[in-house]
């Protein structure tokens, strides 16, 4: 049976929900701007010692502003857009074409059942977040 992206990403979905991946992804353009803009304001305060100043607590503050914003995982996941979702996709069928099933839930369950393609689906999952969205993953519960 064709496999739709919409089944991949509920797959991806159960199987993050299960091993409780969450994920904060990095916006390293936020801290950039936030390092521009206080070097400026310093700059116009302080002269050029101002601009150092400035800089620095830009960058404090934008650190400070990035961490601890873990998402589940799911939710990341369908906040993709559609060409990110194509892509995970295309990395997913190379691993599950070889598998006969006949829904979503079917195909759920067979991947449940086994620990191997459970590990190479997250595997792939955990590269495609690292490597495409800055990603970093927490486990647990």
């Amino acid at each position: 049976m064709p496999i739709s992206i919409d089944d991949v990403m509920q797959l991806f979905c159960h199987l993050a929900q299960q091993k409780g991946m969450k994920a904060a992804v990095k916006h390293s353009g936020r801290g950039a701007l936030m390092v521009g803009a206080t070097a400026v304001l310093g700059g116009l305060m302080g002269g050029p010692p101002g601009i150092a100043v400035g800089a620095a607590l830009g960058g404090l503050f934008g650190a400070w502003m990035s961490v601890g914003q873990f998402r589940p995982v799911p939710q990341i996941l369908w906040a993709l857009p559609p060409a990110k979702q194509k892509k995970l996709y295309v990395e997913a069928v190379r691993i599950l074409r070889h598998l006969d099933w006949i829904d979503v839930a079917g195909l759920t369950a067979l991947v449940m059942e086994s620990a191997s393609l459970q590990q190479e689906l997250t595997a792939v999952l955990k590269n495609f977040l690292c490597k495409e969205l800055s990603a970093e993953i927490q486990y647990g519960k």
